[in-house]
């Protein structure tokens, strides 16, 4: 435990109980305590494991989000990889055969200013984003951690929260068998798979499997590195005959992953290092430091929760790797929770804009899990062929070929659409306008202000974008032009009526004259929620106010 090494068993409650201290839980502590909300963390492992990097694709929007926080470029500096490492997938015979395809800036990695977002994507191993992360909740006396210690129950009480749900009693158990217990107005379920919080509400994951596992390993070789006679790449898929999967690098030093795809991990004859080393195409000196056999599961929650419980990240959907969507779609579950808790906690919100959340995210996460499992259906076994690499007119042909079937891989890499391009147009408390978002494309992201959508980035300077000037919660933008023609105080009148009804409200003019065609605004002011998302647009100010009470669930059975 830090923060109150010596919690007692029940002990005063607190507003927001997050069991689970993975990526999606310890982002929502931190969201919360910078809106000023307090929170106790739950979480079993007092460490983290290097040896289980799983994810490592933090994407442009992800890494968009840790800026909000102010944790990019602790992230980044965290990176063994830097971006300017390499942008590249490349698919291949083998490392040290022939290169077959390559799908340049993949995942949103890319150098210099990034065009989409105010960041660009980032190759980092998971358990070093967790230590960013722990680090960041170490120093934050809002948030309060129990490592070391597991969920155990959720408990209903009697009677209700001032918000109107029933308060429940979390209880969580050591090693030794010592429990803690406390109260919470809500407990948010951010611990996996096999979610406590979800199965205390009787929740199903509904979904299935692929057919066939795969192990992932890593490993060290001060071999491998002068080895492979391809360019750098963040991720070779090697298709060679018998043994096929994917290997990176770690860090510029000789750690590595692989995925064997296909692979029996129970098989008594699998052998980890051996198919390394033909996937290599020599006889490299390497040593296995852990392995983990897995299947690929495509599951959704049936409910993300109710009276009070939520479930955020692997609780509530598990997504194939195949894209390196799952984690950032946790990340981005936390970050819609996070500042819905904030507005009701703080009164400036009913409780009713919390049925928000799961209209909101699990849309989301179920068009993510459909697309990362339709990559599923193309691995790298599915193009694996002996002519790869062989030398001749024959193998050249096959390279070819090949490298044609390939791109039906292209929105496995080029995810734009689908980490950009999701939308909230629908849900009741976004002030639809009569605009239609653009068309979901998997790979094709089209900014767009139409209400629901992700505010179009823009760069005011360098260094300095358009993100940059939104306020903690909502902020009205204004163009420059259009704030001149109403005047000064049409705008006061705005900050005033906001300050009388106690709602949070920043105001900013912005020049928009220089922005590229793809950053323009549809309307003269749009309203930005604190996710980052338009609620509302319009070139009439009068509007805004009633358009923000809507977007803070102010509006009579409209989430009920």
């Amino acid at each position: 435990m830090t923060n109150n090494e010596q919690r007692p068993a029940g002990a005063a409650g607190a507003p927001v109980v997050i069991s689970g201290g993975g990526p999606s839980g310890l982002f929502l502590a931190l969201d919360l305590a910078q809106r000023g909300i307090e929170s106790v963390l739950i979480e079993p492992r007092q460490e983290i494991d290097r040896l289980r990097p799983r994810a490592k694709t933090t994407n442009a929007r992800t890494m968009t989000h840790l800026r909000r926080l102010g944790l990019a470029d602790a992230l980044r500096q965290a990176a063994p990889l830097p971006t300017s490492y390499s942008q590249d997938v490349i698919f291949c015979s083998t490392l040290t055969g022939y290169e077959i395809t390559r799908f340049h800036e993949a995942f949103q990695l890319a150098q210099g200013p990034y065009r989409w977002q105010p960041e660009c994507g980032q190759q980092i191993p998971q358990p070093l984003v967790e230590e960013v992360l722990r680090a960041a909740v170490a120093k934050n006396p809002l948030i309060t951690t129990w490592f070391g210690y597991r969920t155990s129950s959720v408990r209903q009480l009697e009677g209700t929260t001032a918000f109107g749900s029933p308060q429940h009693e979390v209880t969580a158990e050591n090693a030794h068998g010592t429990t803690l217990s406390i109260r919470a107005d809500f407990v948010v379920g951010a611990d996996g798979a096999s979610s406590v919080v979800r199965k205390s509400m009787g929740i199903p994951m509904v979904g299935g499997s692929a057919a066939l596992s795969n192990v992932s390993a890593v490993f060290t070789s001060s071999d491998l590195a002068r080895t492979v006679e391809l360019d750098p790449a963040v991720q070779y898929w090697v298709l060679s005959e018998g043994v096929c999967g994917m290997i990176g690098p770690m860090d510029l030093a000789d750690s590595w992953w692989a995925i064997i795809q296909g692979a029996d991990g129970n098989d008594p004859d699998f052998d980890a290092a051996s198919s390394i080393r033909t996937m290599v195409g020599a006889d490299i000196d390497l040593q296995i430091q852990a392995t983990d056999p897995w299947t690929a599961r495509m599951l959704l929650a049936s409910s993300y929760g109710r009276d009070g419980i939520f479930l955020v990240g692997d609780a509530a959907h598990l997504n194939p790797p195949w894209g390196g969507h799952g984690f950032n779609t946790c990340i981005g579950d936390a970050s819609n929770l996070a500042w819905k808790l904030a507005a009701v906690l703080h009164g400036w919100a009913p409780p009713a804009l919390l049925a928000s959340y799961e209209l909101e995210r699990r849309q989301v996460a179920e068009r993510t899990i459909a697309e990362a499992a339709q990559n599923g259906k193309s691995l790298a076994y599915d193009f694996a062929s002996a002519l790869l690499n062989a030398p001749g007119s024959e193998a050249d042909a096959a390279r070819a070929s090949a490298q044609t079937h390939l791109q039906v891989k292209a929105s496995e890499f080029h995810s734009l659409g689908l980490v950009l391009g999701y939308h909230y147009a629908g849900s009741p408390i976004i002030a639809a306008d009569g605009s239609e978002p653009p068309a979901s494309h998997p790979i094709s992201y089209t900014p767009s202000t139409a209400p629901g959508c992700l505010l179009p980035h823009a760069w005011l300077a360098p260094g300095s974008c358009l993100y940059d000037q939104l306020g903690q919660d909502f902020t009205l933008l204004i163009d420059q032009h259009a704030a001149e023609a109403d005047g000064a105080m049409a705008i006061e009148e705005i900050k005033a009526a906001a300050g009388a009804a106690g709602l949070p409200l920043a105001v900013r003019v912005i020049d928009t004259s220089f922005f590229p065609a793809e950053s323009r605004w549809a309307a003269s002011a749009v309203l930005i929620r604190p996710d980052q998302h338009v609620g509302w647009q319009g070139d009439d100010l009068a509007g805004v106010m009633d358009a923000l009470r809507l977007c803070l669930g102010n509006k009579t059975g409209s989430l009920v």
